[in-house]
């Protein structure tokens, strides 16, 4: 079943392009019409397409990986950050930090920075500090906080973009091909999709719109973190089952050994061999009965003694 349908978004503007002036012919495949001089976005694609990228962004957060939502124009700003941080997955709604991604180690030190300052403050080291020193850690702290807030938790690189606007966010979109991390975006009919793995058609300039799109892919991301957390649930079951499992094999182990194995200080005597006696080698017991005259014999001596 899709995640949005047609009559959602046409509701919301989806549908409404540039001025055909304006417009980039690459988009031309995802073109319904033209009417009044601009371009109409054929929605039915971008059902499609937004069911294509939700089912990525979906396996990637059940496996457990970051997606970076950038969006610093006016209109997206708020709603970025409020359906990420439902899903609690980082954003840039601010300036894009140059390098961001690209020299991410430099980014990652100032992210520390900001968090060593927070621990002067918890340790009571902050209040030690002259007065002019303690307005230029506070202003120091606001900033990184604005620019780099929303993204103290990511410690590498994220897995995946979706950028608002990839006209305004070119240099974020730069980075991720660079990288050749995959990017899912909005895209305008002034735009270039080449560069995009992931190409949603929809008016990028309107809040209803990009609510609409942002709503059924975060609710996405949500269903993936879902299914991660029953698979660990039930990893963990198994896990504790076959703990058990051996505990039990031990102990009966255990009790067989103490029926077989005699108790301590109680000691055995050892059997006595007895040897039996038998008859030599070669020799054979032969036994013949005396003739007549022997007998005659014996009896005459027995006389005479």
């Amino acid at each position: 079943m899709p995640r949005t349908n047609f009559q959602e978004l046409l509701d919301a503007g989806a549908h409404f392009g540039h001025l055909k002036r304006k417009w980039n012919p690459k988009m031309a495949p995802y073109i319904f019409m033209e009417k009044n001089g601009i371009h109409i976005i054929d929605l039915h694609k971008t059902v499609f397409m937004i069911d294509d990228a939700a089912n990525f962004m979906k396996n990637l957060a059940r496996s457990g990986r970051k997606i970076l939502f950038v969006a610093t124009k006016k209109q997206a700003k708020d709603i970025i950050a409020e359906k990420a941080k439902e899903v609690n997955m980082p954003y840039v709604t601010e300036r894009w930090p140059g390098g961001m991604l690209t020299n991410f180690p430099t980014i990652r030190k100032a992210v520390k920075k900001m968090n060593t300052i927070d621990k002067m403050i918890t340790d009571g080291t902050f209040e030690t500090l002259a007065k002019r020193e303690k307005l230029q850690v506070t202003r120091q702290r606001a900033k990184l906080e604005k620019n780099l807030g929303s993204i103290a938790d990511l410690n590498r690189l994220p897995s995946a973009l979706f950028i608002v606007d990839i006209q305004k966010e070119s240099n974020a979109l730069k980075e991720a091909k660079r990288l050749k991390i995959p990017v899912i975006a909005m895209v305008d009919t002034c735009c270039d999709p080449t560069p995009v793995d992931y190409v949603i058609p929809a008016n990028d300039d309107a809040a209803k719109s990009i609510s609409v799109v942002v709503a059924a892919l975060c609710s996405a991301v949500g269903e993936g973190l879902a299914e991660r957390k029953v698979e660990k649930e039930k990893v963990a079951a198994e896990e504790e089952k076959k703990s058990k499992d051996k505990e039990m094999e031990k102990m009966e182990e255990e009790k067989k050994n103490e029926i077989d194995v005699p108790t301590e200080g109680r000691k055995l005597r050892p059997r006595r061999s007895v040897a039996r006696a038998t008859p030599k080698e070669g020799i054979k017991a032969t036994f013949k009965p005396a003739s007549k005259g022997e007998k005659k014999i014996e009896k005459v001596e027995k006389k005479e003694e």
